[in-house]
């Protein structure tokens, strides 16, 4: 159940550097899947961090007819509740660009952890691999709403997606995607900012198996981040 995670840092000075590093990962990773595949595949973070990041691509230039866009996690939380992460990026961005609406795949996280987990995984049965998963990371070593001693670390096999009953920041319900599911991608790209996140990141460096160890796509997994201690190892080593 736990695959090694390959993992690559990329260590910036600024929220800025960070944001526009990966604003341009981000739209390389479409054009590529574009030009491949016809399509880019895209599951989103919630959180504070892509919120500029999110702000920026308002203004990109791509084939938005192309986008097709997920969630990684969400609060169930009326559908238009400003703390929802569906509310939150098309306030930022999928409000101001013209990707098609039936190609914003929100999460029914209003019905309820179980019912919204069962129509998430029946909608993403035949979307296959994501080309760009983009998560966060919290200050225990969570990502999206897989909190460390869930009861999803306990199981021997993952579903597509996961109901969360006791999530220890509230909403204490909510809907995940599994690690199995987040791992179902060509590029997984972290997100990391904020001087509270040094000790998670310490944890993951020395192996220890928090929430984000657990997401291991083929490829590996890019770690962008911005603090004010120097914890990252050099790009492309472990």
């Amino acid at each position: 159940m736990n695959p090694k995670q390959t993992r690559r840092w990329h260590e910036f000075p600024d929220r800025t550097g960070l944001e526009q590093s990966a604003l341009r990962f981000i739209l390389e990773s479409a054009e590529q899947a574009i030009a491949e595949r016809g399509t880019f595949k895209l599951a989103l973070a919630g959180g504070h961090t892509p919120f500029g990041i999110y702000q920026a691509l308002c203004n990109a230039e791509t084939d938005w007819s192309a986008w097709q866009v997920y969630f990684g996690d969400e609060r169930c939380l009326p559908a238009e509740n400003p703390r929802r992460n569906s509310r939150m990026a098309r306030a930022a961005w999928l409000d101001h660009v013209p990707i098609p609406p039936a190609q914003i795949h929100t999460i029914p996280a209003e019905l309820g952890p179980e019912e919204a987990a069962r129509r998430y995984a029946r909608e993403l049965a035949e979307v296959g691999e994501f080309d760009l998963v983009l998560l966060g990371l919290g200050e225990d070593g969570h990502t999206v709403s897989l909190f460390p001693g869930g009861a999803w670390e306990q199981a021997t096999s993952w579903p597509v997606a996961i109901p969360v009953f006791a999530a220890p920041k509230p909403p204490s319900q909510r809907v995940s995607l599994s690690p199995a599911r987040l791992s179902q991608a060509r590029r997984v790209l972290f997100l990391v900012g904020g001087d509270g996140k040094q000790q998670a990141l310490t944890a993951w460096r020395n192996g220890a198996p928090i929430p984000a160890s657990r997401i291991c796509p083929p490829a590996g997994v890019d770690v962008f981040l911005h603090l004010c201690g120097h914890l990252a190892t050099p790009s492309g080593k472990p």
